[in-house]
């Protein structure tokens, strides 16, 4: 089977939607489904509004259609809602191809948080987005039920994973005051960062990551340490030597880097906001309050030993075999063979 994976989400990003696509592929390919990738890297590029370090591709139609013929994919999934996902959406719509699309970023909560446009009117656009997708891949149970009951159909489960051979417990000491709480991913308004270094908490506060309030956040919580962006083996370093992982964002849909933290054996602080109640759950493994700083001090009681053994439930296989079931039971839905004969195209079979 070859399946084909449009996303506006790519290398150099560092990012939750560029990782889940880049192990579920490699996860898949021990399965005998090959995943490619119709990407920025084909398409000229200019830097995204109030995010310089983030690109969005300018792609043609011509050169969508001549990818995806160079594909010949069996199946098509559109990964994100941007120029590239928006043209190969009307592709598949023009040549009656069905297609599944995935929900990884909040974006109503995102554009409200940098401009006046309401929430209802991204909610309206992103409904339309999806709307002829035939199955609306979520990450959790509970964004699955949030976006039916805001009108989104199709909607199904797609689960994530964690890579605990190199996300694994081992002795990092950074030379700094304990206890350590770290918080790792984009330092952007969106992600809430404030709210974890405004916190009167024993210790240091480190953050992993770049982004466009890095600079302003530096200079404000001059006590907080900041390190960049990190990735493999420095990144599993930085987990590993945390005491507590910190994640103060209200908008992730899932939170990769919840998993990653606890199968370095890490315990989470977390609101109780949909994404790390979620992953976590009523799993002894962390603490959800509205009091961040409350859930910081308590779970600096949680054993490592526990996290360890939760995180080593999520695999990227498991991953890799729920996108794989998704995409096939599309394929194999009467309704959509039904259409395609009415249309005169093939009817497409499951590998």
């Amino acid at each position: 089977m070859r399946i084909l994976v449009a996303t506006d989400a790519w290398h150099p990003q560092v990012n939750g939607v560029v990782r889940t696509l880049t192990m579920m592929a490699e996860a898949a390919s021990t399965l005998g489904v090959d995943i490619s990738f119709l990407t920025p890297q084909s398409f000229a590029t200019v830097a995204l509004p109030s995010y310089p370090d983030l690109r969005v591709a300018i792609p043609g139609p011509a050169k969508i259609a001549r990818l995806i013929a160079d594909a010949r994919p069996d199946n098509i999934h559109i990964a994100t809602e941007g120029p590239i996902g928006v043209l190969v959406r009307r592709y598949c719509r023009k040549h009656h191809i069905p297609f599944t699309t995935s929900f990884h970023t909040r974006f109503p909560e995102y554009v409200s948080a940098r401009s006046p446009i309401p929430e209802s009117w991204v909610w309206a656009g992103l409904r339309r987005f999806h709307a002829p997708s035939s199955a609306v891949m979520a990450a959790t149970p509970a964004l699955a039920d949030e976006l039916r009951e805001r009108g989104f159909a199709n909607v199904v489960l797609w689960p994530r994973g964690v890579d605990a051979n190199l996300f694994r417990p081992r002795d990092v000491d950074l030379g700094l005051p304990r206890p350590i709480f770290l918080s790792v991913g984009r330092v952007a308004v969106e992600k809430n960062l404030e709210e974890f270094l405004a916190l009167d908490l024993p210790g240091t506060k480190i953050v992993v990551g770049d982004g466009p309030a890095r600079a302003e956040l530096e200079a404000k919580y001059p006590d907080a340490v900041f390190l960049g962006s990190m990735q493999g083996e420095r990144l599993a370093d930085a987990y590993a030597a945390a005491d507590v992982f910190v994640f103060p964002s209200k908008t992730d849909t899932f939170g990769l880097v919840l998993l990653e933290a606890l199968a370095s054996g890490v315990p989470v602080a977390a609101l109780p906001v949909c994404g790390p109640r979620d992953v976590i759950g009523d799993a002894p493994v962390g603490v959800l309050n509205d009091d961040l700083e409350a859930a910081c001090l308590g779970a600096l009681t949680i054993p490592r030993e526990a996290c360890r053994e939760f995180a080593l439930e999520h695999s990227w296989e498991s991953c890799a075999r729920a996108f794989i079931e998704n995409v096939v039971h599309v394929r194999r839905d009467p309704k959509a063979d039904l259409k395609a004969d009415a249309l005169g195209e093939p009817t497409r079979t499951a590998a």
